[in-house]
């Protein structure tokens, strides 16, 4: 089965990548990374994380890879309106990676190995680019193990949907509990697991969190796919929609997401 990407490209799903740094979305690579290090960002997205890594290594070489050619463009241009002459960005393949053996010394991933249908061969590959010496960081969310308060139907709906649209497509919603797995099949040696979670409560995060998968619920690839599959309709989908903003006005109203994170090497 060829990789489906499960959210899309569509402006509700690039709102919630934009909004991820080096410090909310990979805080535990931080104190690894030094000025002079190349750093290769795979599933860049739209390069919010990569043009941090970038700042920290700098004058180190940075390069950004993802599938999708528009959000590559849409990172270059963040890169260029930030300044940041020691980011690259292109288009590229996680299972054959246009890079030398141990080509870069830090191999970074985040929220991508969710949706592979085969997240060990991609991790064999950023071992293969990063060599005996670097070090790969992965972070990937377990949707599974994601809690909220109030508890509205809706969204225990919408992870239900989720997770069996996801699975359908061959990829693992709960991937943050198998990273460390998966490196192990993926012949790494020496690996270092850790966890952190996002969590969204104050009556900013909520309205923010909360419009945007209500939106996503009804427009993006999410919807698309949950259709296609018939795991649910479009009542079901509006109902997530609803649920979301009944969540987000809701004065009490906490989520939290889990994350699995790797540090690998060897």
């Amino acid at each position: 089965m060829p990789d489906v990407y499960a959210h899309g490209h569509h402006e509700s799903v690039l709102r919630s990548h934009s909004w991820r740094t080096l410090d909310n979305s990979a805080a535990y690579l931080k104190p690894h990374l030094r000025p002079g290090m190349s750093v290769l960002d795979v599933g860049a997205g739209p390069g919010t994380i990569t043009v941090d890594v970038a700042a920290a290594v700098a004058p180190g070489r940075v390069v950004g890879v993802d599938a999708e050619a528009s959000v590559v463009a849409q990172a270059a241009a963040l890169a260029a309106e930030r300044g940041v002459a020691n980011a690259s960005f292109r288009v590229g393949d996680a299972y054959a990676l246009d890079a030398a053996d141990g080509e870069f010394d830090v191999v970074h991933v985040h929220q991508m190995l969710h949706h592979l249908t085969h997240p060990v061969d991609a991790l064999a590959e950023f071992r293969r680019v990063a060599g005996p010496d670097g070090l790969v960081a992965v972070r990937e969310v377990d949707y599974e193990g994601t809690i909220w308060f109030p508890q509205v139907p809706a969204l225990t709906e919408w992870l239900d949907v989720f997770c069996r649209m996801h699975r359908g497509l061959g990829g693992e919603p709960a991937t943050g509990r198998r990273v460390k797995a998966w490196a192990q099949h993926a012949g790494f040696a020496d690996i270092t697991a850790t966890a952190s979670t996002w969590l969204f409560e104050s009556s900013a995060d909520r309205a923010w969190w909360g419009g945007m998968w209500a939106d996503r619920a009804l427009q993006s690839a999410f919807a698309e796919h949950a259709l296609e599959q018939g795991v649910t309709d479009r009542a079901g989908l509006q109902r997530i929609s609803v649920g979301w903003r009944e969540w987000a006005a809701a004065p009490d109203g906490w989520l939290l997401m889990p994350h699995g994170e790797i540090l690998a090497r060897g």
